[in-house]
């Protein structure tokens, strides 16, 4: 091959060396001149095998001298393709700096812990100390103490979830003493059925005035449905002093239901029994969703029933070493669920266990 036909494969390369870097992709240009088969470079030295002999060595150094710029150029042109496609990749991922971050998600409280987190404070505005008790007890506390004797419905098996008791001889106490410090090896234990016991302890431990709510998880042989579970939560009240009148439990409980549920909520006390109040009231709020005049919510009555309360029995005085014809008292227990039920309108108390995000994302912070 003359010089003449290696500039013009040389002007041809370039011509197509650059359009390959304009399109982004060298590698047809390369397989064009360096195929191992067919390309342009291997075809100009089997040509010098065929040359006459006085132009082998001129026309072999020529055609390896092109090899050796088209093996440069392919390389260079990659490279220059890469980098091009380097920066068009870093900016398609740029990160913008003067864009606002987005928030990471983030969980929230539980509607439970809100509701007791809110009955707290407002209690805790009113005066009361927020005091706990543990779940494990024992008889007299959660019986004996307020007034439940031994034939009480409440503290059959099908009603109680007792826990084994201790073996007949081992050296053993209940979970705090009785008032006379009497230790009794027969007592059984549980897990408690309400928090009452929590009053019970502090009552043995301070003297009146006496002023505390006492939240927690108490339990009972419970079938799981709509209205039911065998673990829930309660906050139980007590006030004692000299002097204290069922209108001081009124007004405290209508506090709590106008700050709980609106400025316009009323409450309807109806007698009952409980054994550790006399007298005793279930009391019902005014239904929010209809202001009392009748819905679905209230099942057209009204009323909504929320919580059970009274003036403390004499005998749980004596029990904790109070004398009764000096103090007073009332008590009353509310249920945690029950408050965020009429709170939230929700109408399965199991979804409040069931940990559906779907339900739990819908409640505030």
């Amino acid at each position: 091959m003359n010089p003449v036909t290696l500039v013009d494969l040389r002007a041809s390369f370039e011509e197509e060396l650059r359009a390959a870097i304009a399109a982004g992709n060298v590698q047809p240009v390369r397989d064009r001149y360096l195929g191992r088969k067919d390309g342009v470079v291997t075809r100009l030295l089997k040509d010098v095998a065929s040359a006459p002999q006085e132009e082998r060595r001129e026309r072999g150094a020529a055609a390896n001298d092109f090899k050796k710029y088209v093996e440069e150029h392919v390389a260079e042109a990659a490279e220059v393709v890469r980098e091009a496609a380097q920066r068009a990749l870093s900016q398609r991922e740029r990160v913008d700096v003067t864009l606002p971050g987005r928030l990471p998600a983030l969980g929230h409280r539980h509607p439970l812990t809100l509701v007791r987190d809110r009955m707290e404070a407002i209690f805790t505005r009113m005066g009361f100390a927020i005091v706990e008790g543990p779940e494990v007890e024992d008889e007299w506390h959660c019986f004996d103490a307020l007034n439940m004797p031994a034939e009480h419905p409440a503290r059959d098996m099908q009603d109680t979830l007792y826990l084994a008791s201790p073996m007949p001889g081992e050296a053993w106490t209940p979970a705090g003493p009785r008032p006379d410090d009497e230790r009794r090896a027969d007592l059984r234990t549980m897990l408690r059925t309400h928090t009452s016991s929590i009053q019970i302890r502090y009552m043995q431990a301070h003297k009146p005035p006496i002023r505390i709510v006492a939240p927690g998880r108490v339990y009972r042989r419970d079938d799981l449905d709509l209205t039911h579970t065998p673990m829930f939560s309660q906050m139980e009240g007590l006030v004692v002093g000299e002097a204290v009148s069922l209108t001081d439990l009124k007004g405290t409980l209508l506090a709590f239901a106008r700050d709980m549920f609106g400025a316009k909520s009323r409450l309807r006390f109806r007698p009952s029994f409980f054994p550790y109040t006399e007298p005793s009231a279930e009391v019902d709020i005014s239904c929010w969703a209809c202001d009392g005049a009748g819905c679905q919510m209230c099942k057209r009555s009204g009323w909504l029933e929320i919580l059970g309360c009274g003036m403390v029995h004499p005998a749980v005085f004596e029990a904790v070493g109070y004398d009764p014809e000096r103090y007073t008292g009332f008590a009353w227990g509310i249920g945690i669920e029950r408050v965020a039920i009429l709170r939230y309108q929700v109408d399965d108390i199991r979804l409040f266990f069931e940990n559906d995000l779907r339900f739990l994302e819908q409640f505030p912070y």
